[in-house]
């Protein structure tokens, strides 16, 4: 891919990981749901409700008319029992939604607002990261395109600020891995995971 990514790319990739996504809460099993995970600070049903919770306001606020998700944290929360349908049927949302060109108006989450392509790229990464985070955590398989982890790896970097990594902060430390390793090891790792977790 030659140039700055653009909302269709995205998107596309968008749409495989939460295609894939899907298939890895499918195979969460009642022995697994509290599990650790490379997410300390959520178990195996704890990120599971994060995951499918983040991903029912994203798609909502960009099927909003106005770019309007409907809360701004997931306070009282409660995440439907069918994981996997539940993220599908968000998917399916945010799909029909960014092909409308929902992607062109910022997304609003409660007094905050963010350009919709960043919004979207910021998505992107999450959901790489906690497909992985729920993969290792449940002993499954986690491969998306190393074309969208690239764009990811791209796009990353600009929001690890000293601010939000670090001890103490949203994201861990950054763990070090070699500069050839594979992408995904250098998506989690940027992300402070440890690619070798389990």
């Amino acid at each position: 891919m030659t140039g700055a990514p653009t909302a269709a790319d995205t998107r596309a990739h968008l749409h495989t990981v939460l295609t894939d996504l899907a298939g890895i809460a499918d195979g969460v099993d009642d022995d697994s749901r509290h599990a650790p995970t490379p997410c300390t600070e959520f178990d195996v049903e704890a990120l599971l409700e994060h995951v499918v919770g983040w991903l029912d306001t994203f798609s909502a606020g960009y099927a909003d008319p106005e770019g309007r998700a409907p809360r701004a944290d997931l306070s009282g929360y409660r995440a439907p029992d069918d994981a996997a349908a539940a993220i599908r049927a968000s998917a399916a949302r945010l799909d029909e939604a960014l092909r409308a060109g929902a992607a062109n108006r910022p997304l609003v989450l409660g007094e905050a607002s963010m350009p919709g392509q960043m919004a979207l790229s910021m998505i992107l990464w999450e959901y790489q990261v906690h497909g992985w985070d729920l993969a290792a955590a449940t002993g499954q398989a986690w491969d998306p395109p190393a074309e969208g982890l690239e764009l990811s790896l791209g796009f990353a970097p600009m929001m690890l600020t000293e601010d939000y990594q670090g001890e103490g902060k949203p994201f861990a430390p950054r763990v070090a891995v070699a500069d050839d390793a594979p992408p995904l090891d250098r998506l989690v790792a940027l992300s402070g995971r440890d690619p070798r977790w389990g």
